[in-house]
């Protein structure tokens, strides 16, 4: 009895199989207005996001310098268990003196 169950599984699995693999293409989705709908998608939602996008960063961009925050000298950041590769060995590789304390402060305070 179990070999002839056994022997009926694959005839149930290759009845199913064409419509499984039949709804999981992208043919089952219809193609007809594909081309279309993803054009009026990029001139539509994709080029005025970037628009959006550009503008918020020109308009943040000319309001002004802000001021650094004050240095707390926290014992678990800036940890320099050894020293950098490159230049003195302090300052990290895209350093900036005026907005990145070292572990001692500010540079320029």
């Amino acid at each position: 009895m179990a070999a002839g169950t056994v022997s009926r599984f694959p005839a149930l699995l290759g009845r199913f199989q064409p419509q499984l693999a039949r709804l999981m293409s992208s043919g089952a989705h219809g193609e007809e207005g594909s081309a279309r709908m993803w054009k009026a998608l990029t001139y539509l939602v994709a080029l005025p996001g970037v628009a959006v996008s550009m503008l918020n960063v020109f308009l943040k961009s000319h309001q002004g310098e802000h001021e650094r925050p004050e240095f707390v000298a926290y014992p678990h950041l800036r940890i320099r268990s050894k020293p950098f590769p490159w230049g003195d060995g302090n300052h990290t590789l895209f350093h900036n003196a005026h907005l990145n304390p070292l572990p001692t402060g500010y540079e320029d305070e």
